[in-house]
């Protein structure tokens, strides 16, 4: 049945086309009006309030109309709002640049700003590229990207993103990426715990690197956490083994820390777990705290170097943005990055990933529908199975999980799931309470669509749900 629409709404399904959806599901469920927000809460038009376990699309850290950051975009904007960036700089773009070269692996003293994370990861394929053909390597004109691997939405991020959701209908138009097995711990090959194991499926990457590597420029892994995948986990050692192969056979690593950096993981930046410096970092998400586009692509002197030259050479990067480093967007990623410094926020989300991790195996790893909970830092995803024992997926035409995130906003809780996982992303600041609501009430979601369903028993002490 079509729910009656507001006037907001009906205006919006008039002429708004939004992202990632088929606008037709819009039909039985109109866009939600969110009017504000607070904390990790959003508001809508009726004042109805759903807990934003996703944090906006991974983008949010402190919470909704945080005062703090609010206070300095405001300040900014009765300053300077922007400016051309090439020949011109200001001192929030600079600030920014000083910090993230404190703050990320040694040797990333380079910084160029871009204005979105697909935009990060074409700079970065871009210089990898003409880096290699100022020096010499003409042969490398191609990427080694992973299974499952999603880096973003223009074309050379399609290109190295392996979720055929996305890239599959584009692919006549793609740059010809070789692609190598990536990790699946869920689903091991090896049969390996990811606690004790020793990477070995960095065989199938190392395969590929021995067949092609003179003709591929870099590898490019989001490290740790495949997000769009399923918010499929790794172990670090995965990435030391990964920096170790670029280096012997010649090639570049670029680190897509988009979705994983500033805390997401436990630590800073991901890239530290495994004690490693990539040759590139593309950054973008959480550096604004969800409040502005900005990118940051981190390269080392090495890569500068072969740039820097008389403009007659033609050696320049001549890649450029109407927004790069725009004043607003630096000004609050330069309070984002203070109050990392200031508020102790690493320690804060270690203990708060230990509450969550607590609480979720408690709730869900023996429900007999959840194959598996796992987690990294303060990032937690419940893979939803036929049968436990075999790992056999639900099946994708059902939409479960899309249903599952329907009924919770019901309740008032916002998950959007990655086909039949449902993941948590909490923005930092979330409290116990809020903590028990948003796990409480994924469980309540999942427990009651399960024991609807025709022939389905979810009590705990079964193997499996027949679907």
């Amino acid at each position: 049945m079509k729910q009656s629409l507001t006037e907001l709404q009906t205006r919006d399904l008039q002429h708004v086309w939004h992202p990632c959806s088929q606008m037709k599901d819009y039909e039985q469920y109109p866009p939600i009006v969110i009017k504000k927000g607070q904390g990790v809460w959003l508001y809508d038009e009726h004042n109805n309030r759903y807990l934003d376990a996703v944090s906006s699309w991974w983008v949010n850290l402190f919470g909704h109309a945080n005062p703090r950051i609010s206070q300095a975009l405001s300040d900014q904007a009765f300053t300077l709002e922007h400016t051309i960036f090439a020949n011109f700089s200001h001192e929030p773009a600079i600030k920014v640049a000083e910090k993230l070269v404190t703050l990320t692996p040694d040797g990333l003293n380079k910084v160029f700003f871009a204005d979105n994370g697909s935009s990060a990861i074409e700079v970065a394929l871009k210089m990898s590229f003409q880096y290699h053909m100022q020096t010499g390597k003409t042969m490398k004109k191609r990427f080694l990207a992973l299974t499952d691997a999603y880096h973003g939405e223009t074309l050379g991020a399609l290109s190295v993103g392996g979720v055929g959701l996305y890239n599959e209908v584009y692919q006549p138009l793609l740059l010809d990426t070789v692609r190598a097995q990536g990790p699946d711990c869920f689903r091991c090959p090896f049969q390996e715990n990811p606690g004790s194991c020793q990477a070995q499926c960095i065989q199938f990457v190392e395969d590929e690197l021995r067949q092609h590597h003179e003709e591929i420029t870099a590898v490019i892994i989001e490290p740790l956490i495949q997000a769009a995948a399923g918010m499929k986990m790794y172990p670090p050692i995965y990435l030391k083994r990964l920096r170790e192969l670029c280096t012997k056979y010649d090639v570049h690593f670029i680190a897509d820390e988009i979705a994983v950096g500033f805390g997401r993981t436990g630590t800073l930046f991901a890239c530290e777990q495994a004690g490693i410096v990539p040759d590139f970092m593309c950054l973008s998400k959480g550096i604004t705290g969800g409040y502005l586009p900005l990118s940051a692509v981190l390269t080392n002197d090495d890569v500068y170097n072969a740039f820097y030259d008389d403009y007659g050479t033609m050696k320049a990067f001549l890649h450029s943005h109407s927004y790069s480093g725009n004043t607003l967007a630096c000004r609050v990623a330069l309070e984002v990055l203070t109050i990392f410094e200031e508020e102790q926020v690493i320690d804060m989300i270690k203990n708060k990933g230990e509450r969550m991790r607590k609480l979720a195996k408690q709730a869900f790893e023996e429900l007999p529908f959840v194959g598996e909970y796992r987690q990294v830092g303060l990032v937690g995803a419940i893979e939803l199975v036929a049968n436990r024992e075999t790992k056999e997926p639900l099946p994708s035409e059902e939409r479960i999980g899309y249903q599952l995130s329907k009924r919770a906003l019901a309740k008032g809780l916002l998950i959007r799931p990655l086909g039949n996982i449902l993941y948590f992303m909490p923005p930092y600041i979330i409290s116990d309470d809020e903590m028990d609501f948003m796990i409480d009430t994924t469980k309540e979601t999942i427990m009651q669509f399960f024991e609807e369903r025709e022939g389905v028993s979810c009590s705990n002490d079964n193997q499996h749900c027949h679907l």
